[in-house]
């Protein structure tokens, strides 16, 4: 067990401090006791474990409007074990009194502090709830846009789709055109292969016959030279 002496100055007195201290001791086994001193600071003593003690003097070594800690020393000591549990040591009834006035002034004060940031707050969701509802009429709007778009979209696809169909319908028919087409040149082709064979083979006859026949007419020259020859007429 541990015991320390703690003064707390600052603006703590009149704020409700002394309050904040003793309840923080509720869920803590501390026992001792908080009260003001004619200095304006206030005096806490506490005895309890180490731990429950630093985590005491944690809370209430704060700034948190109204109260406003500005300066916290601790003395540790060993416990003592003179106190039964944790009270809140007043002093007389006109400086308690005057204490609790100026609490419950600076309780109301925060209040109306609170009541203009939600009053505050009100209009700006009034304001925000008037921004998203514009937000969504404008968001409406452009869903009715897309969806007519999506309606002329799905017309053109359509239409699309019809003209694929013919375009595919003419693909087949060229390519049955094609197909005959390359029928006709084979067939025309085998008629040029046989077209080339037989004029080769005119070719050839005609060559022999002219052959045959320039021969004939060698031989006759050669015999009428050869007659003439005889008939005393040179040539």
């Amino acid at each position: 067990m541990k015991r320390f002496v703690a003064i707390a100055r600052g603006r703590v007195q009149r704020v409700g401090y002394r309050e904040r201290v003793y309840n923080e001791t509720f869920e803590r086994n501390i026992s001792g006791y908080v009260k003001n001193l004619d200095t304006g600071e206030v005096e806490i003593v506490a005895e309890g474990s180490e731990k429950d003690l630093r985590d005491f003097i944690n809370e209430i070594n704060i700034i948190r409007r109204p109260i406003a800690v500005k300066s916290f020393t601790v003395r540790w000591e060993e416990a003592t074990g003179e106190y039964a549990d944790f009270e809140i040591i007043r002093g007389d009834i006109q400086e308690e009194t005057f204490e609790r006035m100026d609490y419950a002034g600076n309780v109301l004060h925060s209040m109306d502090m609170k009541f203009d940031q939600m009053l505050d707050k009100q209009d700006q969701t009034i304001q925000v709830g008037k921004e998203t509802l514009q937000v969504g009429k404008e968001t409406l709007q452009v869903g009715k846009e897309t969806l007519q778009v999506g309606k002329e979209t799905l017309q053109v696809g359509k239409e699309t789709l019809q003209v694929s169909k013919e375009t595919l319908q003419v693909g087949k028919e060229t390519l049955q055109v094609g197909k005959e087409t390359l029928q006709v040149g084979k067939e025309t082709l085998q008629v040029g292969k046989e077209t080339k064979e037989e004029i080769f083979g005119l070719r050839s006859d005609t060559k022999k016959h002219l052959d045959d026949e320039f021969a004939e007419m060698r031989k006759e020259l050669v015999s009428i030279k050869e007659a003439l020859v005889r008939a005393g007429i040179q040539v």
